[in-house]
């Protein structure tokens, strides 16, 4: 089969590998109907995460069922399938709590950036459509296998609701996502931030009410200006820096929540301030098994679209190509079909 694997930093490749197999009882085997590029895979291609060894990439993914293993009992062959980037079997005290991700047994789910791939603890990870969904619902359920669930836990987390006023940091698709979320939620005012107009327009296609250019401390005072000096009620932190961070509960109204998704990088919290700031902060790795029935339902019944995201679709071939787009914000985010 053909898959993605990254040998070096800004070295993509599509090789011939060999297709997975059954290894445990647990395990299912998807044939990949489509696939992606995430942001965090830009982590490792820029440098910035250590690679000892070629990577199979990916762990975003929508397929079909070619085969399960002896205690796969929730999914069968056939079905349609979408899947999170932590394996979990679904049972355990921590996954019964809706943290997924934190399962007792969690596993992580790579190398989907390929034809085929393998899914441990399918019955708890995997969540099967009600038949084969039409074409044009493809990319919003595979959105829903990482970045719309990471949003989307980005606003619980933060606590959006009716009435609040929730500014995001980071436009690329997680941060995007969570300005659908926001208004999903009820969320009166959504302010985005971001530089690019591309974004900004989807932004206020998903509902964004207020756009925010400025960054660093700049942007948490124009935060303060539109909310008569006090903050935004709910922040969703998208990026996973520094800076992002500190802009994302400096721009919190005491009392008021973070819900930080970006995955971390040398990020320091000054302990002080963060005792005045009255600011809760809530996040991590999104359970996204928590909620895909819920992002499923809303997507084929037509409530939300978050296939928007995906500006830039290639052929798996191609995945190089995709790498460099979304390296160079020449596109949010790439499709790829195996």
């Amino acid at each position: 089969m053909r898959a993605t694997i990254l040998h070096a930093p800004g070295d993509v490749r599509v090789e011939d590998r060999d297709r997975p197999v059954v290894q445990e009882p647990t395990d299912a085997i998807i044939k990949l109907v489509a696939t992606c590029v995430c942001g965090s895979d830009l982590w490792p291609y820029r440098g910035d995460d250590a690679l000892t060894e070629p990577v199979a990439m990916g762990h975003e993914y929508v397929g079909i069922v070619e085969e399960i293993g002896a205690n796969v009992h929730n999914i069968r062959v056939g079905q349609f399938v979408v899947g999170s980037f932590f394996a979990s079997d679904n049972t355990c005290e921590i996954c019964r709590s809706g943290y997924q991700s934190g399962c007792v047994h969690r596993q992580g789910v790579g190398g989907a950036q390929a034809e085929y791939m393998r899914v441990p603890l399918a019955d708890g990870t995997l969540v099967a459509t009600p038949g084969i969904p039409d074409a044009d619902k493809i990319p919003a359920l595979l959105a829903a296998s990482d970045v719309l669930g990471t949003g989307w836990f980005a606003a619980k987390a933060a606590e959006v609701g009716p009435g609040k006023t929730v500014a995001v940091v980071g436009d690329g698709a997680v941060g995007l996502l969570g300005v659908l979320a926001a208004k999903h939620m009820g969320a009166e005012r959504i302010i985005a931030m971001s530089r690019h107009a591309d974004r900004q327009a989807l932004a206020r296609e998903f509902g964004a009410t207020d756009i925010v250019e400025e960054r660093g401390d700049e942007g948490v005072e124009k935060i303060k200006e539109l909310t008569g000096g006090l903050g935004a009620h709910s922040v969703l932190e998208a990026v996973g820096t520094q800076e992002s961070m500190m802009q994302a509960i400096r721009a919190t109204r005491r009392g008021g929540h973070v819900g930080y998704v970006g995955v971390a990088h040398d990020v320091e919290l000054p302990g002080l301030e963060m005792f005045f700031s009255h600011v809760h902060l809530h996040g991590g790795p999104a359970p996204v098994r928590d909620h895909l029935p819920e992002l499923i339902d809303l997507i084929l019944t037509g409530r939300i679209n978050p296939g928007k995201v995906f500006d830039l679709e290639l052929p798996l071939d191609q995945a190089a190509e995709g790498y460099k787009a979304m390296d160079g914000r020449r596109a949010i985010k790439v499709l790829l079909r195996p």
